[in-house]
Formats: structure tokens, C-alpha cells, sequence
């Protein structure tokens, strides 16, 4: 039997299946190819994390598209390590000893569906061209692009282009520009916290999550929120060397960084923000809503029943008494 307490092989990676079952969104090729980059990354794998491999790409492989299964046949064929199972499914076979090469066999053709799709609703077209992230979701990304490494953030940032969630709204240029004078003089500084202030207030992200990205050793979350601010390459290059000194003195982590920004896309960044602001919302919701319940229901219990008076207002003449009770 399985052992289901064993470390995936991308922490998270299961939370971002319920985006495929949702109504109106398909980001399934997009899982496969992440999935399928993370694991020909690495030499060599345990059997726990071929086993999970094999459990998450099995069930995706079946319900992606041609030119997805192509894409991540490619990438496993030359892989060494690729899982025997795996390979069967993608049409992968090793024709013998002396052939180490694999042979690809050409995908069997789809099965017709019995009856036409339903056309979509119109609310769903709606919600397909304004597709906002839902706040678990939100924090299911942003959880596992910090618990990534290097290589799985890479992967991540290459591929969440692709999928439908709509990305925050760009800063206006105004805000940004003063934003960028701003932090890159606390760089100089090496003022750190009034780095991280300066940056949450102006990609409107809490404290919390401003200071995960300036203090984050690995430096994508920091250069996927200078992107969103649209920061010239030469000044995010400053900001590296100065902010933090022990990282800034190593050419290699420089270097890296630098060209990763260079890579990176504006709607990458701002999908990744909009990720963020989303997995905030999380937090709050599971924080307040046991306290908000509580307090309706104590409220209900506790209200005062309302009485009717005995005798209603200007139902009976007023008499009027002078002194010694005798009347008037």
C-alpha cells in the first residue's frame, strides 16, 4: 500500500487540481507540463516520487489535448528515468537492448463523443473572459511557488502565463515610478523594513506578504514583484546588489536573477500579484469566519423579544387630578 504521509513530489500540487474541475476553466495541460518539467529536472527520483509522478500524470494525460501529450511526450522520451507505465500511455516504447533510443507510436485517434457539447452559457463565456482567481485557489499558487525551489518557481512562472485566471490590474505609472525611486533608495540603504513597507503599499499587498517577498532567499518572488511595477533591468540589478549584501556579493545568484527578470513577462508578474491579493482573502476567511458565525448566532439567542404595551398610546383619555386627588 501506498504510504500517503510520503512527501510529494511538488508540495501543493494537488490543491491546483480543483481548478480543473471548475466550471469554465481547463488548466489541466498546463499541470501536466509543469509536472512534467519538475520531474526531467532531476537526475534521478525516489520511488515515492516516481509513484506520485505516475498517480498525477496518468490521470492528466488522459484528459489533455493532443498537442499537450506531444509536448510532454517529447520531454519523456529522452528522459532516462521515465516511468515505464507512463511512457506506455504516451505511445513510448523501447524497441530493444540495442536500441535505446525510444520509438514513439502515433496516439490512437479520439473516440467520437456520442452527442455534440453543450454550447456554452452565456454566463459562462462572461466568466470565462473576466475569470478572477477564487481565494483558496489564490493561495494554493502562492503557497507552492514559496515552497518550490529554484527550478520547480522557474517552471511555475514559465507555465501560469498559460492558464485563464486574469491578471491584477497594472500600477499606474505614477505610482510606480515613485515606488521605484523609493525602494531603490531603500536598497542603498539596506533598510530592509521600510523596503518591504514601500512594497506592499504599493502593489496593495499586506505586510505579511511584502516582507515573504523582500526577505525570500531565493529572489523570484522579489523579481516578480519588480516586474509588476515595471522596474527598469538595471535598477532591479542595483536593488539585488544592495538590499542585501551577503546575497548581492554572489555573481551567480546576481546573474540568475537578472536573467530571469529579463525573461519575465508583465502578465506572469501579475498573475502572480493577483495570486497574492487572492491568498490574503484566504487567510481572513478562515480567521474571521468561526468568530463571525459565533457572534450571529449568540445575536440571535440574545435578542430581546419585543413586547406589545398592555394599552397602546391614545387608547384611553388622559384625566387630569388636582391636589388631594379630588378631581377638577
Amino acid at each position: 500500500m501506498p504510504d500517503m504521509n510520503a512527501t510529494p513530489l511538488f508540495p501543493g500540487f494537488d490543491g491546483l487540481m480543483t481548478l480543473s474541475r471548475r466550471e469554465g476553466v481547463d488548466i489541466r495541460p498546463t499541470l501536466l507540463r509543469v509536472l512534467t518539467d519538475l520531474y526531467v529536472q532531476a537526475n534521478a527520483h525516489s520511488a515515492d516520487e516516481e509513484r506520485h509522478f505516475v498517480e498525477l500524470t496518468s490521470r492528466l494525460i488522459a484528459q489533455v489535448d493532443d498537442a499537450t501529450r506531444a509536448a510532454v511526450r517529447a520531454r519523456l522520451a529522452i528522459y532516462p528515468g521515465a516511468p515505464t507505465e507512463i511512457l506506455g500511455q504516451l505511445g513510448v516504447r523501447h524497441s530493444s537492448a540495442d536500441q535505446p533510443v525510444p520509438i514513439v507510436n502515433a496516439f490512437p485517434p479520439q473516440p467520437t463523443p456520442a452527442a455534440p457539447a453543450k454550447p456554452p452559457t452565456e454566463a459562462q463565456l462572461r466568466m470565462a473572459s473576466n475569470l478572477l482567481m477564487r481565494p483558496n485557489d489564490a493561495a494554493e499558487i502562492s503557497d507552492m511557488f514559496f515552497a518550490a525551489n529554484a527550478s520547480g518557481r522557474v517552471a511555475i512562472l514559465q507555465n501560469i502565463t498559460q492558464t485563464p485566471l486574469k491578471a491584477a490590474a497594472r500600477i499606474p505609472a505614477a505610482r510606480a515610478a515613485r515606488a521605484i525611486e523609493i525602494l531603490e533608495m531603500a536598497a542603498f540603504a539596506e533598510d530592509v523594513a521600510n523596503f518591504a513597507l514601500e512594497l506592499g503599499e504599493a502593489l496593495i499587498l499586506p505586510s505579511r506578504i511584502a516582507t515573504q517577498v523582500t526577505n525570500d532567499p531565493g529572489g523570484e518572488p522579489l523579481a516578480c514583484a519588480a516586474k509588476a511595477l515595471d522596474m527598469p533591468g538595471v535598477v532591479f540589478q542595483r536593488v539585488l546588489m544592495f538590499l542585501n549584501p551577503e546575497l548581492g556579493a554572489s555573481v551567480p545568484y546576481v546573474y540568475r536573477l537578472s536573467r530571469l527578470y529579463d525573461r519575465l513577462g508583465e502578465r506572469t508578474a501579475l498573475v502572480m500579484l493577483a495570486a497574492w491579493r487572492g491568498s490574503t482573502m484566504a487567510v481572513a476567511r478562515a480567521k474571521y469566519r468561526p468568530v463571525l458565525y459565533d457572534d450571529e448566532r449568540h445575536h440571535a439567542r440574545s435578542a430581546p423579544a419585543q413586547t406589545r404595551p398592555a394599552v397602546q398610546p391614545g387608547t384611553t383619555p388622559a384625566v387630569r387630578m388636582g391636589s388631594q386627588g379630588s378631581g377638577r
